[in-house]
């Protein structure tokens, strides 16, 4: 199986999830994008970033065009995801991987725990 559909499947499921939930395809992307398309970490994490970003911009016209999103009630929430961002680009490269890799199942486990209990 070739590198180039490994990837246009991972962007497909990364898709699908973020149209139908809003976001998430990340969750799916950083395990994929290192397992089974051999990324390293760092790459991974760094590429999610960059797929999800589009697919988020292209959510939020379809949600809009839906009449299902709020731009006021959204605002605060991006002026302080865009300063979380910020902080987290520049200390990227100093945390260790393990650290990262983690965090990241820690962040996996608390929404699923959630999705599953406190729906």
């Amino acid at each position: 199986m070739s590198k180039k559909f490994r990837f246009l499947c991972t962007g497909a499921l990364a898709g699908l999830t973020n149209g139908l939930f809003g976001a998430g395809g990340g969750l799916f992307l950083v395990p994929l994008l290192t397992r089974w398309c051999k990324l390293e970490q760092r790459a991974a994490f760094a590429t999610s970033v960059a797929i999800i970003f589009p697919l988020s911009i292209l959510s939020v016209v379809l949600y809009a065009m839906n009449g299902s999103l709020s731009f006021s009630t959204a605002l605060p929430y991006l002026i302080g995801g865009a300063a979380g961002g910020l902080i987290a680009g520049r200390i990227f490269q100093s945390v260790k991987t393990i650290w990262l890799r983690r965090a990241f199942g820690a962040l996996i486990l608390y929404g699923g725990i959630r999705a599953v209990f406190l729906l």
